[in-house]
């Protein structure tokens, strides 16, 4: 199971330290949640804050950053130049975003590139996606703020997922965020996740590496 807490819950004034301390806990990737204010009923951070992520971190550390905002297409490229590794957009811009052809943007400017579906989305949107993803993200909490708690009728989802990708054939990854911790990460293990987010349960732990070698 790779772990990836949420930049989101960290110390803001000590934003690089606290990458840092992520992973020296333990972290697999770093998970850097951009909200625009209009997609998402919040504003978090952009791309240079992602890029001054990327100075503090050591080479090779895995950069996850998922864009809750309403223009990808036009914005992904800054995450690219700011060094993430994964780019997520989200399926509920189908119509407004051409998600097909960003998703292959992404790739072909060198990032891997996933899919987000939110709680009270059907999984289904996500499905004429799969050949052209490398992760799907399923929300377990409705997007925009942290400390929600984990809405356990989204594994359905994830489920679906893991029988669509053992069908075709595919190799994506399932991550899940939102209100996961030590105690919802095994049922997430057990429908078939791969990469579980986590702020509060991470960041604001008494012992960071304990909950992280936990959940793992």
């Amino acid at each position: 199971m790779l772990i990836a807490p949420s930049m989101l819950a960290c110390d803001f004034r000590r934003i690089g330290e606290e990458a840092v301390r992520a992973l020296n806990a333990g972290a697999d990737w770093l998970h850097l949640d951009v909200m625009d204010g209009s997609f998402v009923d919040n504003i978090s951070f952009g791309p240079d804050i992602c890029a001054a992520i990327r100075q503090a971190v050591p080479a090779g550390a895995f950069l996850d950053a998922h864009l809750m905002i309403d223009a990808p297409e036009h914005y992904y490229p800054r995450f690219v130049k700011a060094g993430m590794d994964m780019i997520t957009i989200h399926v509920e811009r189908e119509g407004a975003v051409d998600l097909t052809a960003t998703l292959a943007a992404i790739r072909q400017a060198g990032c891997k590139c996933g899919l987000a579906v939110n709680p009270a989305t059907p999984v289904e949107k996500v499905l004429p996606y799969l050949e052209g993803v490398d992760m799907v993200l399923v929300m377990s909490v409705v997007p925009g703020f942290g400390g929600q708690s984990f809405m356990g009728e989204v594994l359905e989802k994830v489920r679906t997922l893991k029988a669509e990708r053992s069908a075709r054939g595919l190799s994506f990854l399932i991550q899940m965020d939102g209100g996961i911790g030590p105690v919802q990460a095994p049922e997430c293990a057990e429908a078939g996740a791969d990469c579980l987010v986590a702020g509060s349960s991470t960041f604001r732990a008494a012992d960071m590496a304990a909950a992280i070698a936990s959940m793992k």
